[in-house]
């Protein structure tokens, strides 16, 4: 059964645990460019720039491409009612939260795929 990490740092430690961290890498840069976000992770990114490129990737989204924001939220399938209780006052802050979801939502898929 799928339980979802409490945080970024779990969640990456559970993909490279389960040997998917690349999957998931894979993973995002497929859902980014159907998005049409080009975002390109090398597959030899390490779990710490992954983490700040996301972040980066999502507050410059956030602030500057808005409607290109909500159709990747849409293309990942993330979760409209998660997204509805984050607190939109800081920016970075909230490109942080949005980030995580968006990991979490991208291991779910993975992961589902892996084991089904």
């Amino acid at each position: 059964m799928f339980v979802a990490p409490k945080n970024v740092d779990l969640l990456i430690s559970e993909a490279e645990k389960e040997a998917l961290y690349l999957k998931l890498v894979e993973q995002m840069n497929k859902d980014f460019n159907l998005a049409n976000e080009a975002i390109d992770f090398p597959m030899s990114i390490s779990p710490a720039e992954l983490k700040l490129q996301l972040h980066e990737k999502i507050y410059r989204l956030i602030q500057y491409k808005f409607t290109e924001y909500l159709n990747l939220l849409y293309i990942i399938d993330v979760s409209e009612e998660q997204i509805k209780k984050l607190d939109g006052s800081d920016l970075v802050l909230l490109a942080e939260q949005v980030s995580f979801l968006i990991l979490k939502r991208e291991w779910q898929k993975v992961w589902f795929r892996n084991k089904y």
